[in-house]
């Protein structure tokens, strides 16, 4: 019998253009959910080291929240970095969407006593886990806050003014 190659889950195949639309109804859910909560969110938030949050938040208190959203369970069990994201947020989301198998993350390789879940349509969202706060360094803290600002500042002179950033770096 040949031998059988293990699965490789180091490098989740692209999402579907369903999976992406689904990410999407997801994230304006869970966007709306925290605009409730006077917590405002923008999506795709580069992070020290290199990674990005689907979604990162800021609360009226400063506190700052990161939500993961997954919308395929080989995304899901193949994403075994996201703990690179715990130092840059005071909690920690994952989000799926309605009907999604939740299971996985009750296990203890997704640290459910630090992870709070949430369960999103494109309409609205509940937290059905609360995630630990866990409060960053005032310095990790300060380094994320103004990123956030300014990324967000960033995005709104892009869309009053699309041709400002000409000639300048995006970062």
């Amino acid at each position: 019998m040949a031998d059988i190659a293990p699965l490789d889950v180091s490098a989740p195949p692209a999402p579907s253009v369903a999976e992406r639309l689904i990410a999407a109804d997801v994230a304006r859910g869970v966007c709306r959910m925290l605009l409730r909560h006077d917590i405002v969110a923008i999506g795709e938030m580069p992070l020290d080291g290199g990674r990005r949050a689907d979604l990162m938040a800021v609360g009226p208190k400063g506190e700052l929240v990161i939500v993961e959203i997954k919308v395929s369970r080989a995304d899901l069990l193949g994403d075994g970095k996201w703990t690179d994201y715990l130092p840059h947020c005071d909690r920690f989301f994952w989000a799926i969407p309605t009907g999604f198998d939740a299971g996985p993350l009750d296990t203890p390789a997704f640290l459910p006593e630090r992870s709070g879940v949430i369960v999103a349509d494109r309409y609205d969202a509940a937290i059905v886990r609360e995630a630990a706060t866990v409060a960053m360094p005032v310095a990790a803290r300060r380094r994320c806050t103004l990123a956030l600002a300014r990324r967000a500042a960033r995005r709104v002179i892009g869309l009053v003014d699309p041709d400002a950033f000409a000639g300048f770096p995006r970062g």
